[in-house]
C-alpha cells in the first residue's frame, strides 16, 4: 500500500491521456449498484434482484456522456439520448452480470498487480502516450518523474481504477475461456480457407431450364410441407396502435424572430469592423468556409441577388431550404464556363409531332404579338414544374438539357423569344433571360428555422392535453375536437424495438406489449417530436395460416421438384458423358446444360460464373482430379464435375503460419465465446426495466 500511495501523483495535463480509458464499462465497474437504499418506486429496475436506483442511473448516464463528448469532442444531439440512454442500460446490466459472476467466481486483484502493470517496463499504451516524443519514442524517465510529481494525486488515482478494473475484466475472460481451445484440425482449416483455390470444368443441369409446365405440385405437396417446415411460419405476438404525433415545428413567430435577428446582425456587420468571418464562428449553425461557386450553385431563391451583387456586398437575409442565409460576396471573377437562365412553354408531342407544331406556332405567334410569355407558359405548358414558375427553368450549365434545347438557350439572346425547337419531348417555345460567366467568393451565415424553446414547451403542453383527455373520454373523439390527425400502424412484434412510422423507442414498445387494447400511453418523447398512442389490436403468437403462406410454399415445392428433376436429367447425362469422357457430349442427352469452366473457386463457396454453392466447393475441395463426378445437386441445378486444378498442400508454408493462424483463431473464440458467455447471462437473468416511467 506504501507503494500504491507514492505513485499516487502525475502531471495535471496526464489527466487527460488517462481520461481517454475510462469507456463505460470501466465507469460501470466503479460503482457498486446495491449501496443505496432506495424505495421501489424511484427505481429504473433491477437485475437479478440488485435494484438500480434513479439517481444512480441517472448519474451512469452523465458520466458516460461526458465520457463520449471528451472521445469525439461533440455534444450527443438530443434527438439521439434515448438510444444513448439505451446503450447505459445495456452496459449497466452487462456489468451487474459480471460483477455477480466476478464476486462468484472470487476473482480479485492485488495492489501489487496493478503497480506491476504501472510500473512495469511495459505500460499500457493509454498510460504511455502522453510520453511519447517526435521521433515515437516512449519517454520513459518523464514517465517516471511525472509517477512521482508530489502535485498529482487525482491522475493516478484515475489511472489505479482504470488499471484494475482492465485487470478484473482479464482475469474474468480468462477464467470464462479457460476451456477454449483450438483443434488442429481448425488450424489446417484455417489454412486451406486461406490458400486454396480450385479451377473445375463442369456441365450443369440449370433448374431454371425446367418449365414449371412439367412440374405438378398437388394440395398434398403443399400441405406436407407446411407440416414439415412449420415453425418456419412461427409468428410472434403482434400489436397494432392508433397514434397522433406533435411534431417539432417552428412557427411563423419563431420564423420571423431568426430573420429580425439576422437583420440586426447584418446592421452591426455594415458598421463593424470585425470580420465577417468572426460573425460566421459567433452566429451560424453551419461552420466557417470560404466558397467558390458559380450562380448555379447557390440557392435559387438567393441567384437574382447574388448575380447582381458587385464584391464586398452582404446580401440578406435570404429564406432558403427551412434556413436563413446571409452572403458576403468576397470577390467575382470571370471564367470561361458560361450558364444560362431561360424559361420555355413545352408543347408536349404524346407521338403527333405535327399537331404539337401546329399548337406551338400559334402559342409563338400570341407571344410576338405582344402576349405575356409567364401567363401563357401557366396556361398552355406541358412541363407542371415549370409552368407554375411562369416557365423559368432557372440557372443551368451545359450538359444538362437535352442538345437541341441546351443549343438554342446557349445560342439566344436574352429577353428573345425563339422559334418553337423540337425534342424527343415535343416543342419548347424557349426565351434566354440571363448569362453568366462569373464565379462568386461567398462567405455565409446560416440560420437553421428550428422552433423556439417556447414553441417547444407549448407543443408538448399540447401532447399532454391530449393525452390526459384522450385517457379520460376518447382517444377519437379528442383527437377530433383539436383537429389533430390520427395515423395507424400495420401489425408489428416487440423483438425489433421499432414501431414502423414512428421508428426505434424501447420504452414505447415495452408500453403497447405491456398494456392491453384500447389502453392509451402518457406523452412519449421522439427525435422528431412526441406522440401519445393507443393499443388498437393485439394479435396473439401462433404460426402464419396455410392460405397465408401457401403461394410461397408452393413456389418452394417448385423449385425442390425442379431441382429433382435435374438431378435425374444428370444421371441420364452421366451415362452418355461416361461412354464418350467428355462433358460436351451432355449437350446430346440435354441440349439446355450448361458446359462450362469455373476458375478462382474458393472454399467459401464461391464458384466463378454461378456464385455461392457449397455443394460444388465442397466436392471440388476434396475429389480426385480430372475425374468427371457422379451427379451433384446444388442450390441452382445438378452438376457433373471434373476438378482441373487445386492448390496443393504446402507443408512448409502451413509449418510457418500455424502458429499465427492458431493463435488468430483462439483469439476469435475466445472473443465469441466470451460474448456467447454474457449473452446467455442476460438472456437468463430476471431483468426489470422500469425506465419508461421516468423518461418519456
Amino acid at each position: 500500500m506504501a507503494m500504491m500511495a507514492k505513485m499516487r501523483s502525475l502531471a495535471p495535463w496526464f489527466i487527460i491521456t488517462v481520461g481517454g480509458l475510462f469507456v463505460l464499462f470501466m465507469v460501470l465497474s466503479d460503482s457498486k449498484l446495491s449501496d443505496v437504499v432506495t424505495s421501489p418506486e424511484r427505481n429504473v429496475g433491477s437485475v437479478n434482484g440488485v435494484d438500480i436506483s434513479y439517481q444512480q442511473f441517472q448519474q451512469f448516464y452523465e458520466q458516460a456522456k461526458q465520457n463520449q463528448i471528451q472521445q469525439t469532442g461533440r455534444e450527443i444531439d438530443e434527438s439521439q439520448e434515448d438510444t444513448f440512454r439505451d446503450q447505459v442500460w445495456e452496459a449497466v446490466i452487462r456489468q451487474t452480470l459480471m460483477a455477480e459472476k466476478i464476486d462468484e467466481f472470487g476473482i480479485k486483484v492485488t495492489d501489487e498487480e496493478v503497480r506491476d502493470v504501472i510500473l512495469g517496463p511495459n505500460p499500457p499504451e493509454y498510460l504511455k502516450q502522453g510520453f511519447i516524443d517526435s521521433a515515437g519514442n516512449f519517454n520513459r524517465a518523464a514517465y517516471d518523474e511525472a509517477l512521482r510529481d508530489p502535485r498529482n494525486v487525482e491522475p493516478v488515482i484515475a489511472a489505479e481504477q482504470g488499471v484494475r478494473q482492465q485487470l478484473i475484466s482479464e482475469k474474468l475472460q480468462n477464467y470464462v475461456n479457460a476451456a477454449v481451445s483450438v483443434s488442429k484440425n481448425e488450424i489446417k482449416r484455417a489454412y486451406v480457407d486461406q490458400n486454396f483455390t480450385m479451377s473445375a470444368d463442369y456441365a450443369m443441369i440449370d433448374l431454371n431450364t425446367i418449365p414449371d409446365s412439367t412440374i405438378e405440385v398437388s394440395e398434398k405437396d403443399i400441405q406436407e410441407y407446411y407440416n414439415e417446415h412449420k415453425e418456419n411460419y412461427k409468428i410472434a405476438e403482434q400489436r397494432k396502435i392508433k397514434y397522433v404525433m406533435f411534431k417539432k415545428q417552428a412557427t411563423k413567430s419563431d420564423s420571423a424572430s431568426i430573420e429580425k435577428n439576422l437583420n440586426e446582425i447584418v446592421s452591426d456587420l455594415k458598421k463593424d469592423t470585425a470580420s465577417f468571418k468572426t460573425y460566421v464562428e459567433i452566429y451560424s449553425n453551419e461552420p466557417y468556409s470560404l466558397d467558390t461557386v458559380a450562380i448555379t450553385r447557390i440557392p435559387e431563391e438567393a441567384q437574382e441577388l447574388i448575380s447582381n451583387s458587385k464584391a464586398g456586398d452582404i446580401i440578406g437575409p435570404v429564406l432558403a431550404a427551412q434556413s436563413y442565409i446571409v452572403y458576403n460576396v468576397v470577390k467575382i471573377s470571370r471564367t470561361k464556363d458560361e450558364v444560362v437562365r431561360a424559361s420555355h412553354i413545352l408543347v408536349g408531342a404524346d407521338g403527333d409531332f405535327d399537331k404539337a407544331k401546329k399548337e406551338a406556332d400559334e402559342i409563338y405567334s400570341q407571344l410576338i404579338n405582344g402576349a405575356d410569355f409567364a401567363e401563357l407558359a401557366k396556361e398552355k405548358s406541358d412541363d407542371p414544374g415549370s409552368a407554375a414558375r411562369g416557365g423559368d427553368l432557372g440557372w443551368f450549365g451545359k450538359g444538362q438539357m437535352v442538345p437541341e434545347f441546351e443549343k438554342a438557350s446557349f445560342s439566344g439572346r436574352i429577353g428573345r423569344v425563339q422559334r418553337p425547337v423540337k425534342t424527343n419531348f415535343g416543342y419548347h417555345i424557349i426565351k434566354t433571360t440571363g448569362k453568366n460567366r462569373n464565379k462568386y467568393v461567398i462567405q455565409k451565415i446560416v440560420n437553421s428555422i428550428e422552433p423556439s424553446p417556447s414553441t417547444l414547451d407549448r407543443i408538448q403542453q399540447d401532447a399532454n392535453d391530449f393525452a390526459y383527455l384522450a385517457d379520460r373520454n376518447s382517444f377519437e373523439s379528442e383527437a377530433d375536437l383539436m383537429n389533430l390527425e390520427i395515423k395507424e400502424s400495420p401489425l408489428f412484434a416487440s423483438a425489433s424495438n421499432t414501431i414502423p412510422g414512428i421508428g426505434k423507442n424501447n420504452a414505447l414498445v415495452r408500453f403497447v406489449f405491456e398494456n392491453d387494447k384500447n389502453d392509451i400511453s402518457e406523452v412519449f418523447r421522439l427525435p422528431q417530436g412526441w406522440v401519445v398512442v393507443k393499443v388498437e389490436e393485439i394479435k396473439k403468437e401462433g404460426y402464419k395460416p396455410l392460405e397465408e403462406v401457401k403461394p410461397a410454399i408452393e413456389s418452394e415445392v417448385l423449385r425442390k421438384k425442379k431441382l429433382d428433376k435435374t438431378f435425374e436429367i444428370a444421371k441420364e447425362v452421366k451415362t452418355k458423358v461416361d461412354e464418350t469422357g467428355s462433358l460436351q457430349s451432355a449437350t446430346t442427352v440435354y441440349p439446355k446444360a450448361k458446359i462450362s469452366t469455373a476458375t478462382d473457386i474458393t472454399t467459401n463457396g464461391n464458384v466463378g460464373g454461378l456464385g455461392k454453392d457449397f455443394a460444388f466447393t465442397g466436392y471440388a475441395l476434396k475429389a480426385e482430379k480430372n475425374k468427371i463426378s457422379d451427379p451433384i445437386k446444388g442450390s441452382r441445378g445438378s452438376y457433373l464435375i471434373k476438378v482441373i486444378k487445386r492448390t496443393e498442400f504446402d507443408s512448409t508454408a502451413y509449418s510457418l503460419q500455424q502458429n499465427f493462424l492458431r493463435d488468430n483463431l483462439l483469439r476469435q473464440k475466445k472473443a465469441r465465446f466470451f460474448n456467447e458467455w454474457v449473452s446467455n447471462l442476460k438472456n437468463g437473468a430476471d431483468i426489470e426495466d422500469n425506465r419508461h416511467k421516468f423518461y418519456r
